[in-house]
This record gives structure tokens, C-alpha cells and sequence, in this order.
């Protein structure tokens, strides 16, 4: 196992590890031979997980049930707070959700130390057409959300694509989609909060009522209170989407298709890129229709197809602009099946046509149980040898950005998703005080450069992001000191809500819980 130093100059903690290479051939097997144990395991256990969940969602919705029981799962929450208080509030809170659960590859080890309280609220409460809105509790998930909406003809303006992904881990940390640059961040179109606060009280908050609370809850990462309800914008969602894809042949024009297709005022409802490599990539613009040309819909969701980044690479390189058509929802969960590209280093001949013909009904293994079932080994190769971060910058700077991934990292594909940031109290702020676009520049993989390590080339990407006014998504690993942190986060009114409610005993701060220090 690895040992840990600390690091003076820094201020953050420092891991040295063995060389991979230096392992043992099990420790080889483990990391290279795991799809085995995904394939004859894991696979058939996450469908049945999945197929579970659904039907209890489909027929607690269906049932009604869930409204009349929130109270009382919300008074359970109280109950525990209140007894934490009783027993002299000497150890800070938490959720007590398993760190395997959440979709993040890492495990925080502060809810070992922390006094636990359980949150198991995860329904669909109500759906108001006159009001255009769904009222949900904070683990319901974006796959059991449009599973819900979709087939009564909406959706909510931001759908992050990944199924697994929950309403309140999208509102505490963060959440994007190729919407966010007509609709912002998730945090954006969410319209009120209930909490329940460090004395056991339920606060209720919207831009109208405690609005203080309310911009301070996106980013404050359960720092402030427990999430108990969440109501969210829903719009109108037709049965299709119209998806262009525009092929780009270097990091001039990339830049400058993807910048001009999301500045367009009319259309172009989604905007995506994908970059195969610094100067090969493909731009997608995307619109809701309610009908598609004969012979030009292709439903991505089916077991069989290929998984969407290779779809969307085998547009590369053609003079014109291709067209199809794709059913709403498989496009909003087009990146799930294959984890974006993740599932290539788990199961490398996954998108292998005989796999996905016999198998690939069963894909995609599930997340959480990938880190519930990984050993040590598996574990220390895998922080050694992987780079997952979502940084956000100002769209000026998306050549600077993309080339000091190319120098960093050298991961491909890179996700590229345009965002507005408005202009809002809160951790997030614009540094002109206006609203600006930013850009979403996803890295997940083995880096291909042979200098890569896991803490200085951490360091050196977010001091990149720092220095164009840039953020840092705190799901995956954050080696700033503390300093550092507040230079690119205004706690300015979040400090003022944790005076108010007196979180300084009841919660960690954010940092205590995203630093790297904070996890295993």
C-alpha cells in the first residue's frame, strides 16, 4: 500500500506508491484480466439492480404513495439531528449513504469519523404541469427521473446523461449538459430546496424565500444541511432529436465551430464535442423534433449498437455535415452504456460486435459496484494510473485549455460541453461580474504521456484553471491547498450561511470533504 507524506511546501497531502510495474503478476491479473470478473459478475448483478430500482420507482409513482410518506421520512431525518444535538453535537455530520454508492471513482473515508445520518429519500413526489415543475427527493436519479417524465412528455432543460447520477449529488456538487449554454448549470434550473438544518429544523428556500440559502446550497456539498426536496423546471420534451455531426480537422477550426454553433441564436438546443485527438474531432449540434426523416433514426439504446463515441467517431473525417435521428431519451443517456469511454479500460473488447450482441443487453456494469468490489491492488494501480477531472473554463481560453491537456494528460476522447454562467450569488462566480460562457472540458482515462503522476500533474491542471479564472468539478480529486481552493470558489455567502445556521460543529466545510485528503 501506498504511504503518505506530507508535503510543506504545498500544504496538501502526498502520496508515493510502488511503480506499477514493480507489482506482482496477481496484481498484473487483477488489473488486466478484471473483465472476468465484470462480465460473469458484475454485469448480470447491475441489471438486476437496475430492473429493481425502476420497478419500484414505476410503481411507487404509479401508486402515489410517495408524497404521503416524504413527511414522515423527513421527520426521520429531524429525529436524528435532534439526537445528534442531544448527545452534545461533538462530532460533525454526514449522510449516511456508502461512499460505494455514489457515482464519483473515489470513496470519501470522512464517513468512517463523521456521526452518520441516514437520507433515504429517493421518490418521485409530484409532477405540476401548470407550474411546469417536478418535485423530487435528493437520490432520485437522472435515469429514474426521465424514465418518470419522458413518457408523459417532458423532461427537465438539463438532463446530465449518465443514469446513476442523483438530483442531490447534481445540486451539492455540480451537474452540465450539452443544454447548459441556453440553461446554465443543474443548480440553474432548480426552482426551491427543503433542508433540514443543524438544529433539526426543515428550512425551505427559493430565489423568493431564504434566497441567501438558496444560492448558497449549489457546491456547499451537504455542508450547510441535509437535502430533503428538491423542485425542478420541467419544459415540453418531443420524441426525437435531430443530431448534426460536423467534422473538424484541427484545433483552430475546432475552436471555432464549436464556439460559433453554440453563439447561434436560433437552434442548436444541445452542443457537444468530442476530440478524438488535438486536431480530429467531431461537433454536434442537436434539436427536439417530432418526427424523423425515413430512413435516418437510429435508436442508439439498443443492445447491440456501437457504443456512442465510437458512433460519433466514425463521422470523422466526411466533407459535409451528417444527419440522423435518435429517440429523446436515448440521446440524454447516449454516454451511459459505455461510462463515456471508461468501460474500453474495463472491458477492452466491449464494443466488439459479438459481445454486443450476446452481451450487451447486461452493459453497463454499475459504477458503485465496480468500487464496492475492487481490491487494494486493484485500487492503488488504478489512482496511480487514471486521470478523471471535469474542468471548467472560460470559452476564450479552450485552445490554451486543450493544449495543456494535449501536454499533461494526453486523454482522448475529451468531452467538450458549453455552459452559460449567470450572473448569481453563491461559490460560483463570474470574475467580470457579467454572465459569461464557459466551457465543460471532461478528461476521463489513462493518461498516454510518460510523465504522469497523479498529484503534481493534478497540481499543474488546476493551476492552469486558476489562472483563467476557471473551476475545478469537485467529484474527482483536488490537490489544492486551502488557500488555493478559496481563490477559485467565493465562500463570501457561504460563510455567512454557515454563521447563520450554526454549521461551524454541525458540518464539515467543503474543502474538509473534496480534498483529496478527505478520501481514500
Amino acid at each position: 500500500m501506498s504511504s503518505k507524506t506530507k508535503n510543506g511546501h504545498h500544504g496538501v497531502q502526498q502520496e508515493t506508491s510502488k511503480n506499477p510495474a514493480d507489482k506482482s503478476w496477481l496484481a498484473y491479473i487483477l488489473i488486466n484480466y478484471r473483465w472476468v470478473f465484470v462480465c460473469f459478475f458484475l454485469l448480470p448483478l447491475s441489471l438486476v439492480y437496475d430492473v429493481y430500482h425502476l420497478a419500484r420507482s414505476w410503481i411507487i409513482f404509479k401508486l402515489n404513495s410517495a408524497p404521503k410518506k416524504h413527511d414522515e421520512r423527513v421527520k426521520f431525518v429531524q429525529k436524528q439531528v435532534r439526537e445528534w444535538n442531544k448527545q452534545g453535537r461533538t462530532t460533525p455530520m454526514c449522510t449516511a449513504r456508502p461512499g460505494w454508492q455514489t457515482i464519483s471513482f473515489r470513496q470519501p473515508k470522512y464517513k468512517k469519523t463523521l456521526f452518520n445520518v441516514k437520507v433515504n429519500l429517493m421518490d418521485v413526489l409530484e409532477i405540476d404541469t401548470e407550474r411546469k415543475t417536478v418535485r423530487v427527493e435528493p437520490l432520485v436519479s437522472m435515469g429514474q427521473l426521465s424514465a418518470t417524465l419522458n413518457p408523459l412528455g417532458w423532461t427537465i432543460p438539463i438532463l446530465p446523461e449518465m443514469d446513476d447520477l442523483t438530483v442531490g449529488g447534481l445540486i451539492m456538487g455540480t451537474g452540465i449538459e450539452t443544454s447548459s449554454h441556453k440553461h446554465g448549470l443543474f443548480q440553474h434550473i432548480c426552482v426551491s430546496f427543503e433542508l433540514v438544518m443543524a438544529d433539526g429544523s426543515v428550512v425551505k428556500c427559493s430565489k423568493e424565500e431564504n434566497s441567501d440559502l438558496f444560492y448558497s446550497i449549489p457546491w456547499s456539498y451537504g455542508t450547510l444541511g441535509f437535502l430533503t426536496a428538491v423542485e425542478i423546471e420541467i419544459v415540453p420534451a418531443l420524441q426525437f432529436v435531430r443530431l448534426e455531426y460536423t467534422s473538424v480537422s484541427s484545433l483552430d477550426e475546432a475552436c471555432r465551430v464549436f464556439k460559433e454553433e453554440t453563439l447561434k441564436e436560433e437552434n442548436n438546443q444541445f452542443v457537444e464535442g468530442l476530440m478524438f485527438n488535438l486536431n480530429r474531432g467531431v461537433i454536434m449540434t442537436a434539436n427536439m423534433v417530432n418526427s424523423a426523416e425515413p430512413g435516418k433514426l437510429n435508436v442508439i439504446s439498443r443492445w447491440y449498437k456501437p457504443w456512442f463515441f465510437k458512433h460519433v467517431e466514425s463521422f470523422w473525417g466526411l466533407d459535409e455535415p451528417q444527419v440522423e435521428y435518435i429517440p429523446t431519451r436515448d440521446y440524454f443517456h447516449r454516454h451511459s452504456r459505455s461510462i463515456f469511454w471508461e468501460i474500453q479500460d474495463i472491458i477492452p473488447f466491449g464494443n466488439h460486435p459479438v459481445f454486443r450482441y450476446l452481451f450487451g443487453w447486461m452493459v453497463p456494469p454499475k459504477v458503485s459496484l465496480l468500487k464496492l468490489t475492487q481490491g487494494d491492488t486493484v485500487k492503488e494501480l488504478y489512482e496511480n494510473n487514471h486521470f478523471i477531472q471535469d474542468m471548467l473554463v472560460p470559452m476564450s481560453t479552450l485552445s490554451d485549455a486543450l493544449l495543456c491537456f494535449e501536454k499533461e494528460v494526453k486523454i482522448y476522447p475529451v468531452w467538450l460541453c458549453p455552459f452559460k454562467l449567470p450572473m448569481a450569488p453563491g461559490m460560483l462566480r463570474s470574475p467580470s461580474g457579467q454572465q459569461e460562457l464557459y466551457v465543460d472540458i471532461g478528461t476521463y482515462g489513462v493518461p498516454k504521456v510518460s510523465n504522469f503522476h497523479p498529484i503534481e500533474t493534478t497540481r499543474r491542471v488546476e493551476s492552469f484553471v486558476r489562472s483563467v479564472k476557471g473551476f475545478q468539478m469537485l467529484y474527482a480529486d483536488s490537490y489544492m491547498t486551502e488557500d488555493e481552493f478559496h481563490s477559485m470558489f467565493d465562500h463570501t455567502l457561504y460563510d455567512k450561511m454557515r454563521k447563520k445556521y450554526d454549521c461551524d460543529k454541525a458540518f464539515p466545510r467543503v474543502y474538509g470533504k473534496v480534498s483529496r485528503a478527505a478520501r481514500d
